[in-house]
């Protein structure tokens, strides 16, 4: 894994972590997630990942960065091992441009690359997305696309948008909305998330 200068901005100060489509069953105290909220004053979005095998182009996971009256990331059956961002129930706390950057890094790799896609939402959207994720979780392992395609169906605009299993039906679903950006997001780290684990938090101790 080789980090540049901007990849080891947004890495000071953040702990071991590791993702992947596994169930996990969390819920972080008040005042952890009171401390850790990051708020946007930029307009209010939504951002698609769908992170697909190089090889076959097939999708492997689903998540939604939501920029609300703070900042989000919905992330069902995910298991992002960290400390800065608290997590409830697929829902992680504080997500800041940089850990935003940090989560979509960690997972494109040489197997692996990432589809962002982006709309801007109205506050009311934003605000719906959120409690919809606040109350969504736990998903059970697998169900990353099933519970993140049935949280963007109930949103207005957003009907179109089938429920599926499938992250690559999903992507295909949100392309379909107006004005969507899209950005793809390659990497040429080693497939073995331990060995980059590692890496990760050898670079973090020479930030210290």
């Amino acid at each position: 894994m080789k980090f540049t200068m901007d990849r080891r901005q947004f890495l000071v100060g953040l702990p071991f972590l590791v993702s992947a489509c596994t169930t996990q069953d969390v819920w972080a105290p008040d005042d952890t997630v009171s401390q850790a909220i990051y708020r946007d004053p930029g307009p209010k979005h939504l951002t698609l990942y769908t992170m697909k095998n190089i090889g076959s182009d097939n999708g492997a996971h689903s998540a939604l960065l939501i920029n609300a009256s703070q900042r989000v990331l919905f992330d069902p059956a995910g298991a992002w091992k960290q400390e800065r961002m608290p997590e409830r129930n697929d829902v992680l706390f504080g997500a800041s441009p940089a850990l935003e950057q940090y989560y979509v890094s960690f997972h494109a790799r040489i197997t692996y690359y990432v589809v962002g896609q982006k709309v801007y939402v109205t506050e009311d959207i934003a605000e719906r997305a959120l409690a919809l994720a606040l109350k969504a979780g736990p998903a059970p392992q697998a169900y990353c696309s099933r519970y993140t395609s049935r949280l963007l169906r109930e949103l207005p605009g957003f009907e179109g948008i089938r429920q599926t299993w499938f992250p690559n039906r999903l992507s295909e679903d949100f392309a379909t909305l107006p004005d969507v950006s899209h950005r793809e997001y390659r990497e040429n780290d080693a497939d073995d998330k331990e060995v980059a684990a590692r890496q990760i938090r050898m670079a973090l101790e020479a930030e210290q």
